[in-house]
């Protein structure tokens, strides 16, 4: 492969970065081959030197979208970091996806459910003392806001969890990112 056949493939996979970001890697891997040339190696080594540029373009999307949760924790950041790092591999999502997704599954259910019983709680207090619930009005009012506590604790909880799942999700990614950056770096010849 080429130097313009490496930079193409890499350019198209670094699309869904900001183009700035893309266009400082994409200069970055025009240096390396620069750098070969200079030494006296052919575009072809330095480009089998560098690896496959499809993996690499993964690889520094999902580290660009971990340091983006990072800086920013939102709801699509968190969503950008964990599809980055279900983009490194088939091999990491073959080992990553059967934990991963019952683990979230299940937090979410229980996020969802959260609110459910808020809402139910919200109604029990509003029309419990109106349909005759034993106990009276009092014992729907308690158990009304009872429920509410309930929700609000359970969506809390959930919520804290969620966030420290995405934390480890980005932690693994970074674990990779660094256990593969040497094999990506160019061999020194001596």
């Amino acid at each position: 492969m080429n130097r313009a056949e490496f930079l193409a493939r890499l350019q198209r996979g670094l699309v869904g970065l900001p183009t700035t970001t893309a266009a400082d890697i994409v200069a970055d891997y025009e240096s390396h081959f620069a750098d070969g040339l200079a030494a006296g190696r052919t575009e072809a080594q330095v480009a089998e030197a560098l690896g496959d540029p499809d993996r690499l373009a993964r690889e520094l999307k999902a580290e660009a979208s971990a340091k983006r949760w990072g800086q920013e924790q939102t709801a699509s950041s968190a969503a950008g970091a964990i599809f980055g790092i279900l983009g490194l591999g088939a091999i990491d999502i073959l080992i990553l996806l059967p934990i991963a997704l019952p683990v979230f599954g299940t937090v979410l259910s229980l996020l969802i459910a959260g609110v459910a019983v808020f809402v139910a709680g919200g109604a029990v207090l509003v029309v419990g003392p109106f349909i005759g619930v034993p106990g009276g009005a009092l014992a729907a009012a308690l158990l009304g806001v009872g429920l509410m506590g309930l929700g609000i604790f359970m969506t809390g909880t959930m919520a804290l969890l969620t966030k420290w799942l995405i934390d480890a999700t980005v932690w693994y990614a970074r674990l990779h990112y660094r256990v593969v950056k040497p094999a990506l770096e160019p061999q020194s010849q001596a």
